[in-house]
């Protein structure tokens, strides 16, 4: 059965997310790793594809729930992603969002930076899970404030989800 970390919240079908850069359950490259890290900061290429024919736009969010702070970490938020765009290049999340397709809206990251930011986990906290989750939406525009947090995205995208893709790679302390 495929990861949906979002299942408790209702589940809805899921459809399917690749990606060139990463792989579901396997370690993240240097560079998808934080620059503190001694990585990239690179957000992965994405590519989706199975999604219910009444999407009307997407949002990708990146979190890692096993971060220690009682919420996760938010690596990555973008949404109005347009119904034709199935797909993102590596660093599409490159700061002040040049990178992302017309429209679509790159909000702050647990950092406050508009942008990636890549994996850290910190020594003794073990494995992370990195989900990134790509949701078909029913509406073209989430009206959200662009200050507005991940979490606030996440509450609205669930309102609206048709479907979810989940990808999960992974990062431990010291694996670079």
């Amino acid at each position: 059965m495929a990861h949906d970390p979002l299942e408790r919240f209702g589940a809805v079908p899921l459809f399917t997310v690749t990606s060139d850069d990463v792989a579901d359950g396997r370690p993240l490259a240097r560079e998808h790793w934080g620059a503190s890290g001694g990585g990239g900061d690179i957000s992965p290429q994405l590519s989706w594809s199975g999604f219910p024919a009444e999407t009307k736009s997407f949002a990708v969010t990146i979190h890692d729930p096993d971060a220690p702070t009682g919420s996760g970490f938010w690596h990555w938020a973008v949404f109005n992603i347009p119904v034709s765009v199935t797909d993102l290049a590596s660093n599409a999340g490159a700061e002040g969002g040049a990178n992302l397709p017309q429209g679509a809206v790159m909000l702050s990251n647990e950092l406050r930076s508009k942008s990636f930011t890549g994996a850290g986990p910190p020594p003794g906290t073990g494995t992370h899970r990195y989900d990134i989750v790509v949701h078909a939406l029913d509406v073209e525009h989430l009206e959200l404030d662009p200050e507005s947090t991940p979490a606030v995205l996440g509450f609205n995208a669930h309102f609206h989800s048709l479907a979810r893709a989940v990808l999960a790679p992974v990062a431990t302390a010291g694996d670079i």
